[in-house]
């Protein structure tokens, strides 16, 4: 049966209307979306959502971390999650990219993998990446070795010690050096890197996976101002390109990336919309801003 979030979502995006009167090849869009695909790296995103939870839940030692969570993100969406300490927001990561498992609920990635029934590398391998707050980069490496190491490769010890590099990858390197503004470090060690630059690292090392969705948590805590706004400069660079989940406390840095935002309070959406009209909900202000 299709999922009431899922229908929503697709009415608001009218670039995919036409696909709701159409017939999938096992029956029509309600069987459709009871399948798995047989590719297990192909995303079905013809009905405008690349993920979505619904009524998901999940709790520890009585506790419920999340509860009845619906949530859903368009192709190339660029989303923004905010709310107080304990709200949930890493836990629904967790589950996302199957770290946690939820106790009931629905999670999808596009309209036809089930998230639920794959673990974290299986997750990753579909095209989700994740980067926590702290940067994990191999910092007796350079920069460019980090993002070498980092590509879809045979990670085996015959097929790593004769890798070389083919034309492609490099310009695929080369692109991602310039997409995180380290094009002119890429012989420096990881670890003389400034804490900003190690984030756009980590981010750079996600990208040579070519992932589809990215979840990405606080990632400007800790930078310097003109490090926030090139961080800013980069996610805006990524948007249409890849779909980004954005957990952050930084209003300004929200108020740049633009966009709809999503309020967590405990453990499922408190408000959603434009920053502005967030930051006017009487809840929201009650719960999380402060008066």
């Amino acid at each position: 049966m299709t999922p009431d979030l899922l229908q929503q979502g697709a009415q608001r995006v009218a670039q995919h209307a036409q696909y709701l009167s159409e017939s999938t090849e096992s029956g029509g869009r309600d069987a459709g979306y009871g399948r798995v695909l047989h590719d297990r790296h192909e995303v079905d995103v013809s009905h405008g959502r690349i993920l979505y939870l619904e009524d998901v839940s999940v709790s520890f030692d009585g506790f419920k971390a999340i509860n009845k969570l619906s949530l859903d993100i368009a192709p190339g969406e660029l989303r923004c999650i905010i709310g107080p300490n304990g709200a949930g927001k890493t836990t629904m990561m967790d589950i996302i990219t199957g770290k946690t498992r939820p106790d009931e609920g629905t999670v999808f990635f596009g309209s036809t993998i089930d998230l639920l029934r794959h673990n974290e590398p299986e997750i990753a391998q579909l095209g989700i990446g994740r980067k926590f707050q702290k940067p994990t980069v191999f910092e007796h490496l350079t920069v460019f070795e980090n993002l070498e190491l980092a590509l879809k490769t045979n990670k085996g010890v015959k097929a790593s010690m004769f890798f070389k590099l083919d034309s492609t990858q490099s310009d695929r390197l080369a692109e991602v050096l310039h997409t995180i503004h380290l094009a002119g470090s890429v012989s420096a060690l990881a670890g003389v890197l400034s804490h900003g630059q190690k984030q756009w690292l980590e981010i750079g090392m996600l990208l040579m996976q070519d992932p589809k969705l990215l979840l990405l948590d606080e990632p400007v805590a800790g930078m310097t101002d003109h490090e926030t706004e090139r961080t800013a400069e980069l996610f805006l660079s990524l948007k249409g390109k890849h779909s980004l989940m954005v957990v952050e406390h930084d209003m300004s840095f929200i108020r740049t990336l633009g966009g709809t935002v999503t309020v967590l309070c405990d453990g499922s959406v408190l408000a959603q919309g434009t920053l502005d009209q967030v930051q006017a909900d009487e809840r929201v202000i009650e719960v999380y801003l402060g008066r």
